[in-house]
């Protein structure tokens, strides 16, 4: 009796499962012959890329990689990274992506914490990886080497592509539970050192509905990918939706705006995410006029505020795109809270509302709730929550305070349940007693019209504990005058809010998914009155 339990637990289990990699061998199912993803002139349907997937997972198991393992990904965007993506759900294990733009300690210092058993690596990052190898003293199975540039690797790299010829093309099956880890998804680090964010399949599969249902997605999307696919929002909130859906995605190597206006011309494209530094710099292209973007229907944004003129230039020149705001956090997996197209003007500002599996707060420093219009820390409910943080039950404990997740955003909502997103807990300036917050100031310093970028941020000072200081971009061929930015700010900001400095910068520190490393400015040494 106990066996026949024990088996019929096991063949139910398998049959109920919603696992990571079923997601693209459902889609081929239903849609074989339609096309899954173009890179460059190489085109998949969803047959093919699912076969071509199959192989790999089984040449990764013959190189002794197995379920529950971590494998870490470290590649710019191409076609390899997404079979890879999919082959290591296949076997079980869990994806690690890296971010590309990190060093080597950095990146040692990722590599140390997760322990992969596997490096898959793009051919001109190979020299790079070594170095972080040999600094976080790891000991791997599998070196493997995305042949993209045509750079050379050293001997113990081996190629990645023959694997997708593996003489074995059956599917293998790895039985893991709706709640145990497949992604170990790491911060973007703009405060701290990056924190590894355990995702699950449930937590992924709710944020995938989320997506669809508020962002209005569907099967029939031809979507231009441009943003690192190694960052979650990219990932998880659009290729991966994607994929699941059985639409089309259109694979670029970066944000290049004249390669992005052209492959939504070319392809016919339906749908694109930006953020809004991206999102700007189509706008003031040259040529952007000439280009034929009148197939564009959805146009998303998020990681950072998109100017009021910007919206409504978007309104003007693209008047057939609905645009959305995606606010949220990787421990969200990522996507929390919607504005809505019909509310971009209404609601100027807000991040939204909460999205169907998302259910938002805001309490006190005690975790009582606050009242309407009153600032505090936003706290979320969702199966689409982390797991916690791999390796750290403190911070995790920490964050799941309450029976809520807590965000470390500000916020407030009006009457009618719309997030404003005040500042990080961390970002908020204590300057001679009082608290200033960086995105207030920063939302009024971006509507000067010379102004492109600005960040804010407290410096320490003797005298005012924090000195709220600003670093300003200006727009293009354009320069910024202090004694302007003083004066404009003099009419809209109470004393203690203005800029006790102005820093005048060609760029601001971004990481690849366009936030702003408020971290690198507060480090800086400046000057101050």
């Amino acid at each position: 009796m106990k066996t026949e339990l024990t088996t019929n637990a096991t063949t139910i289990t398998r049959a109920r499962g919603q696992q990571l990699g079923d997601m693209l061998r459902r889609s081929a199912a239903r849609v074989p012959n339609k096309t899954a993803l173009v890179f460059g002139e190489q085109s998949d349907t969803f047959s093919q890329l699912n076969t071509i997937v199959n192989r790999t997972a089984n040449a990764l198991i013959a190189r002794g990689v197995e379920r529950g393992d971590r494998v870490a990904l470290l590649s710019h965007n191409n076609r390899t990274f997404v079979i890879l993506r999919f082959a290591v759900a296949r076997i079980g294990a869990v994806l690690a992506p890296i971010n590309f733009m990190l060093n080597s300690s950095d990146t040692a210092y990722l590599l140390s914490h997760c322990q992969p058993v596997a490096l898959l690596v793009e051919d001109t990052l190979t020299a790079l990886a070594d170095e972080a190898i040999a600094e976080a003293g790891i000991e791997l199975k599998v070196h493997g080497v995305i042949q993209h540039s045509g750079a050379t690797a050293a001997e113990h790299w081996q190629a990645v592509e023959p694997w997708f010829d593996y003489p074995d093309s059956t599917e293998p099956y790895a039985e893991v539970g709706d709640d145990e880890p497949v992604q170990l998804m790491y911060t973007s680090g703009t405060e701290s050192r990056p924190k590894g964010a355990m995702m699950s399949a449930r937590s992924l599969y709710a944020q995938y509905v989320t997506c669809i249902v508020d962002g209005e997605m569907s099967e029939n999307d031809i979507e231009v990918h441009s943003l690192p696919l190694f960052h979650c929002a990219q990932l998880d909130v659009f290729l991966m939706v994607d994929i699941y859906l059985g639409a089309t995605s259109v694979l670029l190597e970066g944000p290049d705006p004249t390669t992005i206006l052209s492959a939504i011309e070319h392809h016919k494209a339906t749908k694109l995410f930006c953020p809004p530094t991206v999102w700007i710099s189509l706008l003031r292209h040259p040529q952007f006029d000439q280009f034929d973007l009148n197939s564009l229907r959805k146009g998303y944004y998020g990681a950072s505020i998109m100017p009021t003129a910007i919206i409504e230039e978007i309104a003007q020149r693209l008047p057939s795109v609905r645009l959305f705001n995606f606010y949220g956090q990787t421990e969200l997996a990522p996507l929390a809270t919607i504005l809505k197209p019909e509310d971009q003007l209404r609601k100027l500002g807000s991040a939204g509302r909460p999205g169907i599996n998302v259910e938002t707060r805001l309490v006190d420093d005690d975790n009582n709730p606050v009242a309407v219009g009153e600032v505090g820390e936003i706290v979320h409910r969702s199966p689409q929550a982390t797991l916690g943080y791999y390796h750290d039950p403190k911070k995790t404990a920490e964050s799941f305070s309450s029976g809520w997740f807590h965000s470390g955003d500000l916020g407030r909502m009006d009457d009618e349940g719309y997030l404003y997103v005040v500042d990080r807990k961390k970002d908020m300036i204590k300057t001679g007693g009082e608290n200033v917050a960086s995105r207030e100031v920063e939302e009024v310093i971006i509507k000067h019209p010379d102004v492109m970028e600005v960040a804010v941020v407290g410096i320490p000072h003797p005298r005012w504990i924090e000195a709220v200081t600003a670093f300003v971009v200006a727009k293009p061929g354009v320069e910024i005058e202090v004694e302007s930015l003083e004066a404009f700010c003099r009419d809209k900001l109470s004393s203690y809010k203005r800029p006790k400095c102005f820093q005048i910068e060609a760029a601001l520190p971004k990481n690849a998914s366009g936030k702003i490393l408020k971290r690198q400015l507060k480090d800086r040494v400046i000057d101050l009155p």
